[in-house]
């Protein structure tokens, strides 16, 4: 069993033994999943992170249930329950039955203050937990402090080890703050001085997010806040390797993302392609830094074809749910089968570790015209965490970035008042045009290679990407399909429509 990054030069695991109780029979305590699944089946569809979305629950399986803190006879304090729990769907994608696991950190008291109301879950009818409530824990700053201590004094509780790099020092007072932005996992500040992301849906392996900012720290990059401290399963030979479970980092105090700037640039008509260029070095930096870092590959023909066919598929997959794709499908599929063409014809692309689903969200920028930084390496959530940890070439980070550009670009024509120079739609088309440029002419300054040399590749993964988007709009926010549907006419070469135009 590997063992979590860098536990060789991590503080040992602590020898005083632990203040909390750990539950560790097999199932929990008697009647602890049967008490709590009428209430979890109810809860835990209605969460961002929820991947299960559209499918019932049929049932739980308990991994792990570990007491963070115990809850005192009579609830007067409360206490922390960690659980790892499989949430058992039919009908999955594959058309196989699922069983996603997902962290949850369950408060429990006897009574739940006002202040917390939102956090309510329920109160079991049954089982050791009867006579109690329960409700989302990161949502009690009392709760989420706890975690904040077991980082800080690092070591094993039952089946969760707990990982601080030895050059760190955690104030031991930090108020917790939870973000409440829409995300899909969980974060909290503690005292605008870290950020911990606690991951929902976990499985088997080394979550990127945590592996690859300890990478880039190695290598000196200062362009992605390098973890402070983690926590995961502890690993258990001949068993499955261990989940990480959160990462606590640096918090950009200060800081604004991307999007936040983009739009406002925007909506003052403001240039962005200095900020754009500026971007577009720093990608190409993280990029340089994690070759360096960790192996890399070369595509041939083999694997560009399964690319290209997997692009295919996807867009299938895609029209087949959003009749609006079906007149662009023939002309969408061209990008994919030019790919595959360039691949039997001989050509080869170097595939490396990439952020994996990087956009206008995914960076911040320090007050002024400081650096730019780039965070949550996890990838896209909803892949399986191998496809997500496989080298693939660069250009697909890029294209996720150029279709940021347009993003905002599109938000900005929709979301704001009408121009007053009777060509806001074609001026908001300019700003996109001349920053996607921008980042790519950085990017290509930092790292030697420019992704518009590369045509076929770079429309291929626009293209794919679009389609991706197209996808999540139709199902999640259908008011805003038109907004990748610009992208797919224009990728497809069809005209704009006349009210477009």
């Amino acid at each position: 069993m590997p063992e979590p990054p860098l536990t060789r030069r991590a503080e040992r695991p602590s020898t005083v033994a632990p203040r909390a109780a750990v539950v560790t029979h097999a199932h929990g305590p008697a009647g602890l999943l049967p008490s709590l699944a009428p209430l979890l089946a109810e809860w835990l569809p209605r969460q961002r992170w929820f991947a299960g979305k559209g499918r019932a629950v049929t049932g739980f399986t308990l991994v792990s249930a570990t007491e963070l803190l115990p809850c005192p006879a009579g609830g007067a304090t409360p206490g922390l329950l960690h659980l790892l729990v499989r949430a058992r769907q039919p009908g999955s994608p594959a058309g196989e039955p699922s069983a996603d696991c997902y962290q949850i950190l369950l408060g429990v008291r006897a009574t739940l203050p006002p202040r917390l109301a939102p956090a309510l879950i329920g109160r079991p009818t049954g089982g050791p937990l009867q006579g109690y409530t329960v409700y989302e824990g990161l949502g009690d700053p009392r709760l989420a402090a706890v975690l904040l201590e077991r980082l800080r004094m690092p070591g094993r509780l039952g089946p969760l080890l707990f990982v601080r790099e030895p050059s760190t020092t955690i104030p031991a007072v930090l108020t917790p703050q939870l973000v409440t932005a829409e995300q899909s996992n969980s974060s909290v500040v503690f005292g605008e001085t870290y950020i911990l992301k606690v991951f929902r849906r976990v499985s088997p392996g080394e979550n990127p997010d945590l592996e690859l900012p300890l990478a880039l720290a190695r290598t000196g990059c200062t362009r992605v806040p390098s973890p402070a401290a983690w926590f995961c399963t502890a690993p258990a030979t001949g068993k499955s390797p261990p989940y990480t479970l959160g990462v606590l980092q640096p918090y950009l105090a200060g800081s604004t993302d991307g999007w936040q700037l983009a739009l406002r640039a925007l909506a003052r008509r403001a240039d962005f392609t200095a900020a754009a260029h500026a971007l577009g070095r720093a990608t190409a930096e993280v990029h340089l830094a994690m070759a360096d870092a960790l192996p890399t590959a070369v595509l041939r023909r083999p694997q560009i074809e399964r690319l290209a066919a997997a692009m295919s598929a996807r867009l299938d997959a895609a029209a087949a749910a959003v009749p609006a794709l079906h007149p662009y499908r023939p002309r969408l599929r061209t990008a994919f089968d030019d790919l595959a063409g360039l691949g039997r014809a001989g050509r080869t692309w170097a595939a490396q570790r990439i952020h994996g689903d990087l956009h206008l969200g995914q960076v911040l920028r320090t007050a002024g015209d400081g650096p730019w930084s780039l965070i949550d390496f996890e990838g896209e959530p909803s892949r399986p965490l191998a496809e997500r940890r496989r080298p693939q070439p660069t250009v697909r980070d890029i294209a996720g970035m150029l279709r940021s550009f347009d993003y905002a670009a599109a938000v900005a024509v929709r979301n704001g008042p009408a121009p007053d120079d009777g060509r806001g739609a074609e001026r908001d088309d300019d700003w996109a045009r001349s920053t996607r440029a921008a980042y790519c002419s950085g990017y290509a300054e930092a790292s030697g290679a420019d992704p518009r040399d590369e045509p076929e590749l770079l429309r291929a993964y626009e293209t794919d990407k679009a389609v991706y988007e197209v996808l999540y709009e139709a199902r999640h926010r259908p008011d805003w399909l038109s907004v990748p549907m610009s992208a797919i006419r224009r990728l497809s070469g069809f005209p704009p429509p006349a009210d477009d135009r």
